[in-house]
């Protein structure tokens, strides 16, 4: 059970409302305060009697609601945009909770834990300004939600395989050193992660040769990084070139299938192209490509495929 002491700081004060009362204050229907409830990725309460919701509950079903009138978004992007934000935050919830266990310990008194929340809340506030500023740049360059992107993957080679034979602490620090390796070589050359997903990392740029930059550091990065854990293994890395749908930080369409096939079908080592990025990257002095033969994958009857390399220099 949590502290009552850092409950209360997390939730806003004590739990005082029903669902039904949370839907009267909040001006909305007991349906619509129960969706967003669900989209946030929160059980139901159990019963409508149950006293589950506190004051901060109230104020974010307003919040949400209040989306509606002020920018013109109906319940559907409401519901989907609640569905983005309880994902993510999830995520960076369960982290920070392991965080806060293995740092301070199980058993550390309600002042130590409230003091380590709100630290890790103002490093939060700062990270979130700053990627949004990124992000807003990004956003305001394109003409809509299409957006001319050349998106990446990377995964490591023989990863299952070789997660059975690890144990939890030598995984860790395998999983650790593959997102900062690559997660230093995206950004390094202007690209942006979009996603994690374990042994795997999907990016994304907006010019073709960062793009083709970042593919090949990817492969220098994780290199230097076997040097310190020897189980790394090699990755494969897999790039495609045209308009992509962005919707809520995520990525769609046929370039980022391309993208995730040509990954699959990569040699360890090496990096391939769509003929999207080939095309963009056909005059480019500092990189080779090459043409391989159509192979057949998941989706795509014929995918074409061109092997990426940096170009020898002569002396």
């Amino acid at each position: 059970m949590v502290d009552a002491v850092v409950e209360k700081t997390l939730l806003g004060g004590p739990r005082r409302y029903t669902r039904a009362q949370v839907a009267e204050l909040s001006g909305v229907s007991v349906d619509s305060a129960r969706k967003l409830w669900i989209a946030l990725g929160f059980p139901a309460a159990a019963s409508d009697e149950e006293a589950a919701f506190t004051d901060a509950d109230v104020a974010a079903v307003r919040t949400f609601c209040a989306l509606g009138p002020a920018s013109n978004v109906n319940e559907q992007n409401q519901i989907a945009a609640a569905r983005t934000l309880g994902q993510s935050m999830a995520r960076l919830a369960e982290w920070q909770a392991d965080l806060i266990t293995r740092e301070l310990g199980a058993g550390t008194d309600a002042e130590a834990t409230t003091h380590a929340i709100e630290v890790l809340t103002d490093l939060q506030q700062y990270a979130w300004r700053r990627h949004l500023a990124a992000a807003l740049s990004r956003s305001l360059e394109s003409d809509g939600a299409a957006r001319q992107l050349l998106v990446g993957f990377a995964d490591m080679a023989g990863y299952t395989r070789l997660s059975r034979h690890l144990d939890p602490d030598e995984l860790t620090d395998l999983l650790e050193a593959f997102e900062t390796a690559t997660t230093e070589a995206i950004t390094a050359h202007g690209g942006w992660v979009i996603k994690n997903v374990g042994d795997e990392v999907m990016f994304a740029v907006d010019d073709p040769h960062r793009g083709a930059r970042i593919a090949l550091a990817l492969h220098v990065a994780i290199g230097r990084a076997a040097q310190t854990i020897s189980e790394m293994p090699q990755i494969r890395v897999g790039l495609a070139y045209g308009p992509v749908l962005t919707r809520f930080g995520d990525l769609y369409g046929t370039v980022v299938n391309t993208a995730a096939r040509l990954t699959g079908v990569a040699r360890p080592g090496t990096v391939l192209v769509d003929d999207g990025a080939a095309a963009a990257l056909a005059g480019d002095t500092d990189f080779s490509l090459r043409h391989l033969r159509s192979v057949r994958v998941k989706g795509f009857s014929r995918l074409r495929s061109h092997v990426l390399r940096e170009r020898q220099r002569r002396r």
